[in-house]
């Protein structure tokens, strides 16, 4: 497995990242210890994760997913073998939402109790916190960094200018600064990333670990008529996101383009991300063993240049899509 730097963290990822989102929402115990033992026995070594997940659950608290992990490292003990990533600052309720200094202290004592780790090597600001100084938020990260709690911090959710605007403070008071951006980008979701963004974390090489590489399956050519919305819990508002013109025709070209290459959809979507400036390692999930083979045959799949330009022109917003 080839790694790769995370920004300038100092930390070395695989190039995919395996997103804990499912853990203990679709994917129960036993599961999740299988998918985590085989995501490392394939080579990989990223996974991400975050407080909330997976509160939208009924019933649900938040911290399931952190408590399934803690409980793999428990049982595992392969700590040493894993970048762990988690997040904080979504509503977890009763309060407890945002980057204020107190309340990152008490989340991360949270999360560190229920992943049964003493470090967490990725943190991330899961949501831009306007109401909060960035210079108080980064210098808790700082005081965190410094008690070795935590190894790199990174952003999630963050605008060009926002990010933009927490690299200058960093740099002006001498503070820990985000290595990572984890924004929403994939075939589809294109526009937002690409044109601020990129650019950005390119010039200041932030390491880009993008969610949604997958559209939530729709990539995957899994959801191609309105009755697939059925096929899984997040069917009906994936259908109705993706399964429109556009999302056809992208569909055609990943049909074609993995036709060529002996793959899946699946997997020359992943590969054409892997291939865009400033990409890490983009976060993609599986439920089971299945489906995490993919994954690895994705990793492992190098376009040509005539595949990646039909890919992009395929995928291109047209004036009234726009």
């Amino acid at each position: 497995m080839q790694l790769r730097p995370l920004g300038r963290s100092g930390l070395q990822v695989s190039p995919l990242c395996f997103g804990g989102n499912v853990f203990g929402w679709t994917v129960d115990e036993p599961t999740t210890f299988s998918l985590i033992d085989a995501w490392l026995d394939a080579g990989f070594n990223f996974i991400d994760t975050a407080d909330v997940y997976s509160r939208w659950n009924p019933g649900h608290m938040g911290g399931e997913s952190e408590a399934l992990i803690g409980q793999w490292l428990k049982r595992s003990g392969r700590r040493d073998q894993i970048v762990l990533a988690t997040k904080v600052g979504k509503d977890m309720g009763d309060g407890k939402v945002g980057l204020k200094p107190d309340y990152i202290r008490r989340a991360v004592e949270d999360s560190l109790r229920r992943l049964h780790t003493d470090y967490i090597d990725l943190y991330q600001s899961h949501d831009d916190d306007a109401s909060t100084p960035l210079e108080d938020t980064l210098g808790t990260y700082a005081d965190l960094i410094r008690e070795g709690k935590v190894r790199a911090i990174g952003a999630s959710n963050h605008t060009a200018a926002r990010l933009s605007e927490a690299l200058a403070t960093s740099a002006r008071l001498g503070l820990p600064r985000y290595e990572s951006l984890q924004p929403l980008y994939n075939l589809y979701d294109r526009a937002v990333f690409e044109a601020e963004l990129q650019p950005l974390c390119v010039e200041q090489q932030i390491g880009v670990i993008n969610f949604y590489a997958l559209a939530a399956g729709f990539l995957t050519g899994k959801y191609r008529t309105q009755d697939d919305a059925a096929k899984s819990a997040r069917g009906a508002k994936t259908v109705e996101k993706y399964l429109n013109p556009r999302g056809l025709r992208i569909l055609a070209e990943l049909d074609e383009v993995a036709e060529r290459y002996e793959a899946t959809p699946g997997q020359v979507a992943i590969a054409w991300q892997l291939a865009q400036p400033g990409i890490t390692a983009p976060i993609a999930s599986a439920t089971s063993l299945e489906q995490l083979q993919d994954l690895v045959r994705a990793a492992q799949l190098q376009l040509d240049a005539d595949a990646l330009e039909a890919l992009s022109q395929a995928s291109e917003e047209t004036p009234d899509e726009a």
